[in-house]
């Protein structure tokens, strides 16, 4: 067992735990005894995410359906134990961590594709089934799943919507929320609810179903899923350009629209990011380069074909140099490289990285990065800037050693620091990674105080007893 996982204190709220044999019994009856794990050496792969802390639960329940989900989550509600909802396990904000210990109701087992309407274009799930299962299932008849968050192959469709992950290409296509036609949910007192529907317009009542997108698994537990589809692109086109400022490099932005042309990614590295890779893998870059450009058109092939040359008309015109355009996969595939190769490239920084993911209107990117630079330098803090240009988002990234306490204390005034910067810009602490336990003493600076208690008062409506997800979002 790691030595750094923790344990719920029993005594939280005075809640019953899940650890009496008598709950224990029920829970067994709803799921039977082999989706019932108890053991330590089985539990702890859900006591954390892609944060190294871990919380281990009592016991990790795996359900099948809907009704053994309900009964789950009644059996929390009337005993008073905490309930955590876990994907994929690969969030950044401990959202899926049982911090106040009790059960993780795993969606491994609800995995299933129920239906792929061609004809209506919209997709049925369960939501256990990963990113990349939906997208090669739909792919397979013609259509498209725009949303692409960077863990698509391990992350899950219930926890894609609980956090409204984003993406590479929401620059064109949006995020999670605006393929989300419906769900099927269960609310934190048990009960089994439908929201939205199969159709594209439904404003019937409230819309339950945004409430529920990016509600972080605290307002109810995913078990169904509709999905708008749409018709798959029949080509894609890669420009890479080097430029000497970050400034210049953004610049290009405004540029593409004026051109009329969306294109489905721009993803920006500053200095040191380039610096990290050329140190590892040897792109080729040059050590003059103050950013690198990527840019993705994806259409009909005609079309791609004139908006590729647009594109590096474009960055050609506004100071790009070592441009490169793809004609083919193979081409596009190693032009993406360089953006693959970060995170392995960035660990030689440090053993601890602080990744956050700030975001600004597009045309403040300059200005926040060059601030972040300068917290970075007056913290000592070694930051490394990427992420997704064309709308804001930019994956900030503070490196120190994970056992010198003071680089840390210092790492964490730059987070602070950070978070002020993309607020007074305009922006927000965090535009794909939510909340969690880890942003929460951050939220009331992106929030009014007002906002939040409206936050808590539907969180109070609908989980009276605050078994689900508790310990996370607000501080207290």
């Amino acid at each position: 067992m790691s030595r750094t996982i923790h344990f719920a204190d029993k005594g939280v709220r005075a809640r019953t735990s899940a650890s009496d044999e008598d709950v224990r019994a029920r829970l067994r009856e709803i799921v039977g005894e082999e989706n019932v794990l108890v053991d330590e050496e089985k539990i702890e792969p859900y006591a954390g995410d892609a944060l190294k802390e871990k919380f281990a639960p009592e016991a990790v329940m795996l359900p099948r359906t809907a009704s053994e989900v309900s009964a789950i989550v009644r059996l929390a509600n009337e005993r008073r134990f905490p309930v955590t909802a876990r994907g994929g396990g690969v969030g950044y904000t401990g959202g899926a961590v049982p911090v106040e210990g009790g059960i993780v109701v795993g969606t491994d087992r609800m995995n299933r594709i129920k239906e792929v309407s061609v004809e209506n274009v919209y997709a049925v799930t369960e939501p256990g089934v990963t990113t990349y299962a939906l997208q090669q299932a739909v792919e397979a008849v013609g259509l498209f799943y725009p949303p692409d968050p960077a863990s698509y192959k391990n992350s899950f469709i219930g926890g894609n919507i609980a956090e409204n992950a984003g993406g590479i290409r929401s620059a064109k296509y949006g995020v999670t929320k605006h393929y989300v036609l419906g769900l099927e949910v269960v609310l934190p007192t048990g009960e089994i609810i439908q929201t939205g529907g199969k159709t594209s317009k439904n404003v019937v009542g409230f819309d339950l179903t945004g409430l529920v997108c990016g509600s972080e698994g605290m307002l109810g537990i995913i078990t169904e899923a509709t999905l708008r589809l749409l018709p798959l692109p029949e080509a894609t086109r890669t420009v890479r350009a080097t430029f000497k400022t970050m400034t210049a490099a953004c610049a290009c932005v405004p540029h593409f629209t004026r051109a009329r042309v969306v294109p489905v990614a721009i993803e920006v590295l500053d200095r040191n990011a380039i610096r990290a890779v050329e140190t590892e893998f040897a792109f080729g870059i040059g050590a003059d380069a103050g950013a690198l450009l990527l840019v993705s058109v994806d259409g009909e092939r005609e079309e791609v074909e004139r908006t590729s040359r647009v594109v590096e008309e474009v960055v050609k015109e506004l100071g790009g140099y070592d441009v490169l355009r793809s004609e083919t996969r193979e081409d596009e595939d190693k032009l993406w490289d360089v953006r693959r190769a970060l995170s392995p490239a960035i660990k030689k920084f440090g053993t601890l990285k602080f990744n956050e993911d700030v975001v600004v209107p597009r045309s403040r990117v300059p200005e926040l990065i060059e601030r972040v630079e300068e917290i970075g330098r007056r913290q000592g803090t070694f930051v490394v800037n990427f992420g997704h240009l064309g709308d804001g988002n930019i994956h900030v990234n503070f490196m120190c050693e994970r056992t010198d306490a003071e680089a840390v204390a210092r790492a964490r005034e730059a987070v602070r620091e950070t978070f002020a910067v993309s607020v007074e810009l305009g922006g927000t602490i965090s535009g794909e990674h939510g909340i969690g336990y880890v942003k929460a003493p951050y939220l009331s600076m992106a929030l009014g105080v007002e906002t939040i208690e409206a936050m808590r008062r539907i969180k109070r409506a609908l989980d009276p007893n605050g078994i689900l997800n508790p310990g996370k979002m607000f501080t207290q």
